[in-house]
């Protein structure tokens, strides 16, 4: 670099959940009104020769747009499998979380390191994953939880009746589970149980470390998102999920006005406006704003 000419801004990270955040089942669109006002949309997962997941078209064209000047990185509790079926814009290129924050991807190719340094966490803080199994589905199954898979044999997840089960069991399981170092999430008709070392946090905070981000923005909707977003400079939430539902709020938060599809829209319209204002030197997290 020659004397006297200013450094390059550190790259901006954006961290961003993607079900119900950035990408919506047909059931979680919350689309209101007339049909013939609904916003053109562009599938974004297809599952079995059908069309899975869907983002609004504005929201495919700012995503679009957002990944080649910021460092972004979808963030989600997908296993590797059911992430390689989303298609977003510069996939494969750059790095990517998965299995809620055990996986690292960087260039489409798994990080090893990372992947025995969160297993041997596992291994000494949390009840093996045959308990937590055991639990699910032994003497103390109830029928509401109708199917019970495990993700890559890292943690657990429940397909359940939501509209029968019931909050006191969630709650019974919750106090189990965190006796045991788990942490449980209800989302939609998913309920997860992880051990506590795997998370998105975790993980993205091992990227930052490795790119030195100048500014990092996070999105999500769920419990498993809360730690990422407390992480962040700027977050930003949609009105709608588990966090909606508990009322989670922060000082750095900003919280969408519109549930559904149209707030992944709105998600990255205003994540967009935040990386302007970062490259342009203007943007102050609201944490020193409040500060100052």
């Amino acid at each position: 670099m020659m004397p006297g000419t200013p450094a390059a801004p550190a790259p901006v990270l954006v961290a961003c959940d993607l079900d119900r955040t950035l990408i919506y089942s047909a059931k979680s669109l919350l689309l209101s009104g007339d049909d013939s006002a609904a916003p053109p949309m562009v599938v974004s997962e297809v599952y079995d020769s059908a069309p899975l997941s869907f983002m609004t078209r504005a929201a495919d064209v700012l995503l679009s747009q957002l990944v080649e000047r910021v460092l972004f990185v979808p963030a989600t509790t997908r296993t590797r499998a059911q992430f390689s079926r989303v298609r977003l814009p510069g996939e494969g290129r750059g790095y990517a979380v998965t299995t809620n924050g055990a996986v690292i991807l960087k260039d489409g190719e798994i990080d090893m390191d990372w992947f025995g340094h969160i297993n041997r966490c596992v291994e000494e803080a949390c009840a093996p994953l045959a308990e937590v199994l055991g639990y699910l589905t032994g003497p103390r199954a109830v029928p509401e939880v109708l199917r019970v898979r495990d993700a890559e044999e890292l943690f657990v997840y429940c397909i359940v009746n939501r509209q029968e089960l019931s909050a006191a069991y969630v709650e019974d399981l919750t106090g189990w589970c965190s006796q045991r170092g788990w942490k449980t999430s209800l989302q939609g008709r998913k309920l997860y149980c992880v051990p506590e070392p795997i998370n998105k946090e975790s993980a993205i905070a091992e990227i930052q470390r490795r790119t030195g981000p100048g500014l990092m923005l996070a999105a999500g909707d769920s419990r498993l998102d809360a730690g990422l977003l407390d992480l962040a400079d700027i977050a930003i939430r949609p009105a709608h999920g588990e966090l909606e539902s508990d009322g989670y709020f922060r000082e750095h938060l900003v919280v969408t006005g519109s549930p559904g599809v149209l707030a992944g829209e709105e998600i990255l319209r205003f994540i967009t406006q935040a990386a302007r204002q970062a490259d342009a030197g203007r943007f102050v997290p609201l944490s020193e704003a409040t500060s100052a």
